[in-house]
């Protein structure tokens, strides 16, 4: 099987999505693969934090400020998919109180809103606080959800820009000529037939396995270093906002509330395979024993599962390997220097600001491509699925789920 576009984009994690209507809003056709399915990496793996930042004003003022920007930006954008339920840090006993204290000045570095709340007053508002509580502070967390975010994308790309979204799709290869790459030999991973996708540019967000699709394009600059990220989930919802442990980052800290339940994380271990990275009986307790000095509730509440996912992390030249050190921030590669100039590599970041790294991405393809143009995701709000699908209905993901099981559309009784 051939497909021809103007761009192919390898990773279908939220990064890769917000490329693909990044580049539909310009006009620009763009076929999307991944070798699993939606959001199947780091997008599917985390808490659904909408960082205000905060937690990385007191050691990277930049990426603090760049998850503030974003997070207002996507509060806007994409309304539907966040829950603006506020966040407080707080500090307890054992905690350093010199930090605590100077956490207003690095938040306001940062730009991010950050109030002191009275102890009496925080736990008031949050009932579940530790007694051992010395120190808190507001700041505009908010908590999102990455799949609606990432369907919702790929739908409006495909009615704008008649985007393409093929899952269960590996690149193994690339045929390149004259420094330019002409194809992407693909196969599915479930059938194993081969394909072949023709595009002008080609862009590689594929997440923690970005290092590997890199070198299959003969590019060795990109160094992606694996943080392999635990975290539990309860069966209540024991805050209404998120919750941050004043304190440099660590195991157990955050807890973000989703919905109906609640998500404790998370764990920051170095792997050197992604090759079965599920959580471990030691990491969950490692969590829960973290996060009781917060909310002493978790000692005592029911956990219905355990999850893991990898962080890819820039490592710099030099570095340690140390994924708590390592920023998170993110790097766009054009891979000029490797001797091909159509390919790029977007690497690191964060959920909170997938939309920044898509729009760098997009400047550049843009520009390769001769559109002139501007992002628009910034200020075009994202539609929501019941919008798509009241004219395309096969956007709808319960259409989706309604057509496979036409009986109920239940896919699994405990999602109900």
């Amino acid at each position: 099987m051939i497909h021809d576009a103007d761009v192919l984009i390898i990773g279908g994690g939220v990064t890769g999505c917000g490329i693909l209507r990044d580049l539909a809003l310009r006009g620009i056709r763009a076929v999307l693969i991944d070798r699993g399915d939606l959001n199947s990496g780091a997008s599917g793996g985390n808490h659904g934090l909408l960082h205000s930042g905060g937690r990385y004003a007191a050691n990277d003022t930049e990426t603090a400020a760049e998850c503030r920007i974003e997070g207002e930006i996507l509060k806007r954008m994409a309304p539907r998919a966040i829950d603006d339920c506020g966040g407080l840090f707080v500090a307890v006993e054992g905690d350093d109180p010199v930090f605590a204290a100077r956490f207003p000045a690095r938040c306001a570095a940062a730009g991010i809103d950050c109030a002191p709340v009275a102890i009496d007053e925080a736990r008031r508002l949050e009932p579940a606080l530790s007694e051992r509580a010395f120190a808190a502070f507001a700041v505009p967390d908010a908590t999102v959800d990455p799949f609606r975010l990432t369907i919702e994308q790929v739908a409006d790309a495909r009615s704008r820009a008649d985007g393409l979204f093929l899952p269960h799709t590996e690149v193994i290869g690339f045929d390149i000529d004259a420094g330019r790459i002409t194809a992407a030999r693909c196969r599915d991973t479930r059938s194993g037939e081969r394909v072949t996708i023709r595009a002008r540019q080609f862009v590689n967000a594929a997440g923690a396995w970005a290092m590997a699709v890199a070198r299959l394009a003969g590019c060795d600059d990109v160094r992606v270093l694996w943080s392999k990220g635990t975290l539990v989930i309860a069966n209540t919802r024991l805050t209404r906002r998120v919750v941050n442990r004043l304190r440099p980052p660590g195991d157990g800290d955050i807890l973000v509330p989703g919905g109906t339940v609640s998500i404790l994380g998370t764990t920051s271990d170095t792997v050197a395979s992604l090759d079965a990275v599920r959580p471990t009986p030691e990491e969950v307790d490692r969590n829960i024993a973290e996060g009781r000095a917060l909310i002493p509730a978790l000692a005592h509440t029911r956990f219905i599962r355990a999850f893991a996912g990898v962080r890819p992390l820039i490592l710099p030249s030099g570095g340690d390997g140390d994924g708590r050190k390592a920023s998170r921030g993110f790097t766009l590669f054009d891979h000029l220097d490797q001797g091909l100039d159509n390919f790029a590599t977007i690497a690191g970041g964060k959920l909170t600001t997938f939309r920044l790294m898509a729009e760098r991405t997009g400047d550049l393809v843009a520009a390769r491509l001769g559109n002139r143009e501007p992002c628009r995701t910034a200020t075009e709000p994202l539609p929501t699925l019941e919008r798509l699908s009241a004219t395309e209905p096969g956007h709808s993901a319960k259409a989706w789920i309604a057509a496979k099981n036409p009986a109920d559309g239940i896919l699994c009784e405990c999602e109900m």
